[in-house]
């Protein structure tokens, strides 16, 4: 059993079958196939079957795939290592990250970073934060940037900032630039949000819904928005409010096209961190970059209070 037998597993078993498996590994079906039998045969178990016309993990194969995973992340710190010594301040630094911490304040951050490191290989992919821990955990991303902490044994966790959450508005909304007292006086508001989606859970997706829950109010209307762009564009318009981040929301109010409701009993806040594999290799490269990041972070945080988790809400169907 040799770790490319395994990443030809894990990839059929991401790709959802033997063709998609081909094409992303660009080798021929009849090899994957042949790869995947020649390891089922070392096992002594099936570790797909076909149901409905799908390839499916098997129960073997279920069992296999965190250790197929680990596997598979060891071969690749290894070769980094050994490629670190010859290289030291260059190779590959693969970073994932949660689409809506991808702004300008990043941009600054990684921009510092390739002056300093102008040979180290970098790239970005974007993820929900579920995604990112995932991403990390089977060593497809050397780094990851993502919301809240969860405590999961084989990553480790680097506080970089704690963003106070605000509530934005257009710039003519009666409200726009006042104070009110309660979350309360804002029940009647339609808000804009992003959609809650079962496993998929960010914070600033539901944490508006949650907010209401923390204050004993009851439903509210909301309008899902999958896009953090498209959540600005609306607000700018006046079809809705929305609780994000001071730096989400930065050059909308740097340029007047958004306005803020400060609301008095609202103390809520999100962490944003730095995920890496515990035991993994880490190249200097990549260790400069975390450190790169915890300080640039550091210098642009404006933290608030940390609110608690509460439970969620159920929301209620849009009016028309």
């Amino acid at each position: 059993m040799d770790s490319d037998a395994l990443n030809t597993f894990l990839t059929v078993h991401r790709r959802g079958g033997v063709s998609n498996a081909a094409r992303a590994l660009h080798r021929s079906q009849p090899a994957i196939s042949r790869r995947i039998a020649l390891l089922e045969q070392e096992l002594g178990v099936p570790l797909f079957e076909r149901v409905a016309g799908r390839t499916r993990l098997s129960d073997a194969g279920r069992v296999m795939v965190p250790y197929a995973e680990r596997a598979v992340a060891a071969a690749l710190d290894a070769e980094n290592a050994i490629r670190a010594l010859t290289r030291q301040n260059a190779g590959p630094v693969s970073l994932a990250v949660v689409g809506t911490v991808a702004g300008g304040r990043l941009s600054e951050i990684l921009k510092r970073f390739a002056r300093e490191y102008p040979d180290v290989e970098l790239s970005l992919r974007t993820a929900t934060s579920g995604e990112v821990s995932d991403l990390i955990r089977r060593g497809e991303a050397t780094i990851g940037l993502r919301y809240d902490i969860v405590r999961l044994r084989d990553l480790d966790y680097m506080h970089l900032a704690t963003e106070r959450l605000q509530v934005i508005c257009a710039p003519d909304h009666p409200l726009a630039g006042k104070r009110v007292a309660k979350l309360a006086d804002l029940r009647n508001e339609r808000w804009i949000a992003f959609p809650e989606i079962p496993g998929r859970r960010e914070i600033s997706a539901s944490h508006v819904f949650a907010l209401f829950q923390t204050h004993g109010l009851g439903e509210i209307d909301w309008t899902p928005v999958d896009s953090l762009t498209a959540q600005k564009r609306l607000v700018e318009a006046g079809l809705g409010i929305a609780l994000l981040t001071q730096s989400h929301a930065a050059d909308e109010l740097r340029f007047c096209s958004v306005s803020t409701i400060r609301v008095g009993d609202l103390a809520a806040s999100q962490d944003i961190v730095a995920v890496t594999r515990r035991g993994g290799f880490l190249s200097a490269a990549s260790r400069r970059l975390l450190e790169v990041l915890r300080e640039g972070f550091a210098k642009t945080t404006t933290a608030g209070p940390r609110s608690g988790r509460p439970r969620r809400m159920r929301k209620t169907k849009r009016r028309n």
